[in-house]
């Protein structure tokens, strides 16, 4: 049987170290995707080597999303069968922040790396072979996908930041 222990115990600590790890997280994928993916792209004249860089960047995002959805996902489980009840909505958001870093890691990075690699051992630049459109239907579901994460992130950072119910 769990035990019902009320808000304001001495899980303040847990809860605090739950914020700020979610809160550097979220930061993360936002200043990947919004600041330094964008930087990329404005001071590399070459589009293929900025896509480069950027996909490596964002494999690395992928896989600290990984680790981080996950444990937080534990955590918040700990914090829940605590009765901090607060933590169920939370709990929610990062599943739907994991599957969007699961989709992305597993299925569209690869399959992107995979298509522009194709177009390297061609002699060309993704965008001028065969494969063009369906690297930008991909890189678009990549997106929206990132957005997604991103917004769930936000609310995330969001619901954190309030008072403690």
């Amino acid at each position: 049987m769990v035990e019902v222990v009320p808000v304001n115990s001495s899980y303040a600590g847990a809860r605090r170290l739950f914020m700020i790890l979610s809160n550097l997280w979220v930061g993360s994928i936002l200043t990947v995707g919004y600041l330094v993916a964008p930087t990329i792209f404005s001071q590399l004249f070459d589009r293929q080597a900025a896509g480069m860089m950027a996909g490596a960047i964002f494999r690395v995002e992928a896989y600290v999303s990984l680790v981080t959805s996950v444990g937080l996902l534990v955590f918040a489980n700990l914090l829940i069968n605590r009765g901090l009840n607060q933590f169920r909505l939370v709990r929610w958001l990062l599943l739907g922040m994991l599957i969007c870093t699961l989709c992305a890691t597993f299925i569209l990075i690869p399959w992107l790396e995979m298509i522009r690699d194709q177009a390297l051992q061609q002699g060309m630049p993704v965008m001028l072979s065969p494969s063009a459109t369906l690297f930008s239907r991909l890189h678009g579901m990549s997106s929206i996908l990132f957005l997604c994460q991103s917004v769930l992130g936000l609310v995330l950072v969001w619901r954190l930041s309030g008072k403690a119910e």
